[in-house]
């Protein structure tokens, strides 16, 4: 049997998400973004953004621009989402219109920005369920959750609650913003973004939200643009610090080196292959290994490193491709 069917049953896994969330706001550097999904393969997702990517008044029209680029033939993987407006400002739900409209049938999730609580979380995932039934999809479409805002750091556990969420994302720039001064500016980046008290509390609490509602945490940007040794810096101690298990890209540098520090380590893929390869073959009972007992707990954990290695492009042998990742 499969790790899925036996090591989770009754619990809510993690979805198998790409380790790299990266942001276009144009359809020049969303074409872009696409060519490089297509040299990479679906190892990091794009999303279109309609808030911050849109032109003040050509909203409607920069909304049919994204819904063009998900139904594009260039969206060979389906990894394309969208970013809407927040559920107070006037064009979010005719965002959600037009996505659902014109390309619902491939659009990979909906990012919602700026919730002031669950509450608002609810009101625009109701919307969108409300416009998927009215259009005939009954796939569910995946929810992301921008934790950007008091109330919905307050509310992350309600929010990571909801079936429809997906991933819970945090936005350091407007949460740092919304202490009006009380944090120093020098916190949007680092070191002080993982030192910063109230920082480093925020990204523990949506992490820890995410993850016990099976939610994956996605961690925010990092403004460097060049400097590859700082931006894989940044994703690993996202990683390995804050439990952080997926990352944005504003930048088509910044891919490869978040890619390569959420990648774990070889020789422990290999074990992990070693373990799950003889567990399975076992039927999930217990074995030894290198002198050492192994029953599910640890299998649990194991899995989720491989398929961890799986979503960044590891180079994993054919035979376990086969045998853990086939259709």
């Amino acid at each position: 049997m499969h790790p899925e069917q036996v090591l989770f049953q009754g619990e809510r896994t993690l979805p198998e998400l790409p380790a790299v969330d990266h942001y276009a706001g144009s359809e020049k550097l969303i074409r872009k973004a696409l060519g490089l999904q297509q040299q990479l393969g679906p190892v990091f997702d794009i999303t279109c953004d309609c808030e911050d990517g849109a032109p003040a008044g050509q909203e409607t029209a920069h909304a049919h621009m994204a819904a063009a680029m998900v139904m594009s033939a260039d969206n060979r993987f389906g990894r394309v989402g969208a970013r809407v407006h927040d559920v107070t400002h006037p064009h979010w739900q005719r965002d959600v219109d037009i996505l659902v409209d014109e390309a619902a049938s491939r659009l990979a999730f909906i990012t919602l920005p700026k919730p002031r609580s669950v509450e608002d979380v609810r009101v625009q995932i109701d919307y969108l369920k409300t416009r998927l039934s009215a259009a005939g999809i009954d796939r569910p479409l995946p929810v992301h959750v921008l934790i950007e805002t008091h109330g919905a750091l307050r509310d992350a556990w309600q929010i990571a609650a909801i079936d429809a969420v997906e991933s819970l994302d945090f936005g350091l720039m407007d949460f740092v913003s919304a202490h009006h001064g009380a944090i120093p500016g020098d916190a949007m980046r680092s070191p002080g973004q993982f030192e910063h008290p109230l920082i480093a509390r925020a990204k523990c609490d949506i992490a820890a939200a995410a993850l016990a509602n099976g939610v994956i945490p996605s961690h925010n940007v990092t403004t460097e643009l060049t400097d590859v040794a700082y931006i894989r810096n940044d994703a690993h101690l996202a990683r390995t610090r804050f439990g952080y298990m997926r990352m944005w890209s504003i930048h088509p540098n910044q891919i490869q080196p978040i890619l390569a520090a959420m990648r774990p380590d070889f020789s422990e893929v290999e074990h992990a292959i070693a373990i799950l390869s003889a567990a399975q073959d076992a039927q999930w009972g217990p074995i030894q290994h290198a002198g050492k007992l192994h029953d599910r707990a640890s299998y649990r954990y194991y899995w989720t490193l491989l398929k961890r290695a799986h979503t960044t492009g590891a180079d994993l042998p054919a035979a376990v491709s086969t045998r853990f990742f086939s259709a």
